[in-house]
């Protein structure tokens, strides 16, 4: 088994690169292959909007880390998405990636409406937030962040195993329990 696992949030070592460390743990354990990108990380030229890919199948912009990045979600067989909250939504760098990799990730019938390219795939996003619990779900803060990304992998044909959203982590740092849980939650993926 294939796992790709993207790391969105600028901290190396903070919540979401917490959470990520234990589904390439719990991954590694039953033996897949874990592949994981740290967003930040990346060279991604932003899309200019011409709309080119979609009747080329591929993209009209220099070469860059896109390219790499669209050929692993091909090969995977599951997806992982860490993504913290920046208001309300996912971060900036992420989402520049998701426009570049439109044409890969969903094509159009005739008459426009999407068409999933990567049926069978299984996903699980993770967002926390500072906001604390229950605004950050009142206020579709981390709900928000899991919203976004989920729109678009649904649209890609991704099956969401699994979400996790975590609000409050200024407050309430992550306790061992808080983990423990999780980890439960990240085995559903395999």
């Amino acid at each position: 088994m294939n796992i790709l696992i993207l790391n969105a949030s600028p901290r190396k070592k903070g919540n979401i690169a917490r959470l990520l460390d234990i589904v390439r743990e719990e991954a590694e354990q039953k033996g897949a292959n874990v592949t994981m990108l740290q967003v930040n990380d990346l060279h991604v030229h932003p899309c200019t909007g011409c709309m080119a890919c979609r009747t080329r199948r591929k993209c009209v912009l220099p070469a860059d880390d896109s390219l790499t990045v669209l050929q692993k979600i091909k090969e995977c067989d599951a997806l992982v998405i860490g993504a913290p909250c920046y208001w309300g939504n996912m971060p900036g760098t992420l989402k520049i990636l998701f426009d570049r990799l439109v044409y890969g990730l969903m094509g159009e019938s005739p008459r426009g409406i999407p068409v999933p390219l990567l049926r069978g795939k299984r996903a699980m996003i993770i967002s926390t937030c500072t906001t604390p619990f229950p605004f950050n779900i009142w206020f579709h803060q981390s709900r928000g962040t899991i919203r976004a990304v989920r729109e678009i992998l649904k649209w890609s044909g991704f099956r969401i195993v699994s979400t996790y959203e975590r609000g409050g982590t200024r407050m309430q740092p992550l306790t061992e329990k808080d983990l423990e849980r999780f980890r439960k939650r990240a085995r559903k993926l395999f």
